[in-house]
């Protein structure tokens, strides 16, 4: 069945993995990014490519009128939604915690938990069938993070995921009886640039090395998962934290 989705952060590494692994099925994908339009652009066009359909839009997932506006953006190009991907998320350079500003918290915690609500909230409104959707998936991109805490790197982060586990848990209950299933993925160490912004670009392969798969991962292996959990062939699956994280 072809479906419409959206998916946050969509213009680098699992976002774009995802959409463009949505594009081979066929999908029509709302490309949703921040700051790099021409990132962004290579999405599209590889979501075509691929053979499905796309759109980017601008958007700040931590401004309620941004978000509105990329669920409104998606929707007039393609039709009504019946996926929602809550990808977008940022990490800060490695700290511990008693070293961490209060200006970054801040900006972790609005575009990690602030943001990532924002948009769960949207897409339910968007897909509930009692409020004229026709039902469909929420997947939200959590993190092993969220588990093992990250001591003395990303502790401001890996709460951040915890607060998405725990939304993923509730959202799922409220929403099953209208038609909707939400679940997450929880990536491991995946090869992707978010550890470059973090201040170690070498950081998924060294510790990659050390998980019981000896190896990091790839953003197509979770795209992987995150396509599955979208699809009708997930249709008893709800509320379910699915590591991708070789183990560790």
């Amino acid at each position: 069945m072809t479906k419409v989705i959206l998916i946050t952060g969509a213009s680098r590494g699992i976002g774009r993995a995802t959409a463009r692994l949505a594009g081979v099925r066929g999908w029509s994908v709302g490309v949703n990014f921040v700051g790099n339009a021409e990132a962004a652009a290579l999405t599209v066009a590889e979501v075509e490519a691929a053979g499905g359909r796309a759109v980017a839009m601008r958007g700040d997932v931590s401004v309620e009128a941004d978000v509105t506006a990329m669920f409104d953006a998606a929707q007039a190009a393609f039709g009504p939604l019946d996926g929602f991907v809550n990808n977008a998320g940022i990490v800060a350079p490695s700290l511990p915690l008693v070293e961490m500003t209060a200006e970054r918290l801040k900006r972790i915690f609005d575009i990690n938990v602030y943001g990532a609500y924002l948009c769960a909230r949207e897409a339910a409104r968007r897909l509930s069938t009692s409020r004229g959707g026709r039902g469909g998936a929420i997947v939200n991109v959590s993190s092993a993070a969220a588990r093992l805490g990250s001591p003395f790197e990303y502790v401001d982060y890996a709460g951040s995921k915890g607060a998405m586990d725990t939304m993923t848990i509730g959202l799922a209950k409220e929403l099953g009886p209208e038609g909707v299933r939400v679940n997450a993925v929880r990536p491991g160490l995946i090869d992707t640039d978010i550890h470059a912004s973090g201040g170690r670009p070498d950081r998924a392969a060294s510790l990659g090395a050390e998980t019981p798969l000896g190896r990091a991962g790839t953003a197509e292996e979770v795209a992987e998962a995150i396509v599955w959990l979208l699809s009708d062939a997930a249709a008893y699956v709800n509320g379910a934290l699915l590591d991708v994280s070789a183990g560790r």
